[in-house]
């Protein structure tokens, strides 16, 4: 393990809150009520079991959270002699593709760190396992809804997050602007950014290119009342209207260098430090998760601010889950998997180590542990759920079998758009053309 640290490199990272309080469980995976010890927690005794296990876990994540899970997993290997760990984990970019591949073959890792987006599918194809017995009993409940199907936990929260923008404070306060604590409109946002391109020079910009942002959309368009593009039951519901005026925003802004030019906005790796553009100056905004604000800190520090996303009717930001642990429903070793994520969440030892590195902790518990030794960094993953708490709207986790529509069709049919490759209006008849599809 101490070679595969030596090989870190940074990563990018691509999340409803809970912060209710946790017991300090456990490898004992029944369920306990609440501040029921439990007889495997780190510092207790081992298992009584000596059968040697290797755990396979994969995770994506930045450098930070890469650090903080093998710590733990030492720990866990520390307190259960018998019980190792092969780790897997990158950046975000190719995690899902290498992930399926592997769940096709039937040779997924043992614990898998999962996105809400792509619950519905793996759930619908039975390749994830019943976690029912893990102490779930002190984690919010609407967190713990959000991990079931068909009755069944499938997928056990990790932590707190939202969704908002980071900006180059840094930037900003040189150009003496200070952003309204109460929140800003869309139209007062777009606003900003002209005043800001006016202080600018032509290979600076202000806004990262959002016309190929998919979850950025999203928020335009919640925040106008019109629901969310694609239902929770898998119905296109894109406005036209709407997306016609995103589109047409960003390629006017483009062509004013608020936003970058097209070639320029496709080689943008977020946190990469020489190729993410906000990291690199060439930016000032970005839309992110709070969970990866601490990440762009520690490669810019205290250059990092966090905000709501904009508001017009309604809220633009929502509150989710960071992450899910789950198990394959192919793993020969689903108990001691369970046993580890059991242990994982409700442990403060656990909790201790990981910090915010997968948002807020889901325990108040822990929490109440942690805050008096936050970091500014960890202070801006909290501030940002704070600011978007108002107004957020309810998460979407996406419609089974709508995930290749979301992360590859999406992006390119408003990359050819970007490129000048189709026009606007074209673009909006592809999207629903293929949207038919995923619909059923």
């Amino acid at each position: 393990m101490a070679t595969m640290r030596k090989k870190l490199t940074v990563a990018m990272l691509t999340t409803a809150i809970g912060l209710s309080l946790v017991g300090c469980g456990s490898g004992d995976t029944t369920p306990k009520a609440a501040g029921q010890s439990s007889p495997n927690s780190a510092g207790s005794a081992a298992p009584a079991s000596t059968k040697p296990v290797k755990l396979r876990i994969m995770w994506w994540g930045s450098q930070p959270r890469h650090d903080a899970t093998l710590k733990i997993l030492d720990l866990y290997t520390k307190n259960h002699p018998n019980i190792t760990f092969e780790p897997e984990y990158s950046g975000f970019d190719g995690y899902i593709d290498k992930l399926t591949t592997q769940a096709a073959a039937k040779n997924a890792p043992d614990i898998i760190q999962m996105d809400a987006a792509w619950l519905a599918d793996w759930n619908a194809r039975g390749q994830l396992a019943d976690l029912s017995s893990i102490n779930v009993s002190d984690i919010d409940p609407k967190l713990v809804e959000s991990g079931k199907y068909k009755g069944k936990e499938t997928a056990v929260p990790l932590g707190g997050n939202a969704w908002g923008l980071i900006y180059d404070k840094g930037s900003l306060d040189k150009l003496g602007i200070q952003l309204p604590k109460e929140g800003i409109t869309w139209d007062g946002f777009f606003k900003l950014a002209k005043d800001i391109k006016g202080k600018l020079d032509k290979d600076h910009y202000v806004i990262g290119d959002f016309a190929r942002n998919r979850d950025m959309y999203t928020s335009y368009q919640l925040s106008k009342g019109k629901g969310y593009p694609v239902t929770p039951d898998g119905k296109f519901n894109f406005d036209k209207d709407t997306w016609l005026e995103w589109q047409k925003m960003a390629d006017d802004f483009r062509k004013a260098g608020i936003i970058p030019p097209a070639d320029v906005s496709v080689s943008d790796v977020d946190l990469d430090p020489k190729q993410d553009l906000m990291l690199t100056g060439k930016v000032i905004f970005k839309a992110a998760h709070a969970a990866q604000a601490s990440s762009w800190d520690s490669l810019k520090p205290g250059s990092i601010g966090v905000y709501a996303m904009p508001k017009d009717k309604e809220g633009g930001s929502w509150l989710k889950a960071t992450f899910f642990f789950s198990v394959s429903q192919d793993s020969q070793n689903k108990e001691e998997a369970k046993k580890f994520i059991d242990w994982f969440v409700n442990s403060p030892e656990a909790g201790e180590i990981s910090g915010t590195t997968r948002g807020v902790p889901v325990s108040n518990k822990i929490l109440a542990q942690l805050q008096p030794k936050f970091s500014a960094a960890d202070k801006l993953t909290t501030d940002m759920i704070g600011m978007a708490t108002q107004g957020a709207q309810q998460f979407n986790p996406g419609a089974k079998g709508w995930n290749n529509f979301d992360t590859k069709d999406y992006k390119t049919i408003t990359e050819s758009i970007m490129f000048g490759k189709m026009k606007i209006d074209q673009g909006f008849d592809e999207l629903k053309k293929k949207a038919a599809e995923y619909e059923k």
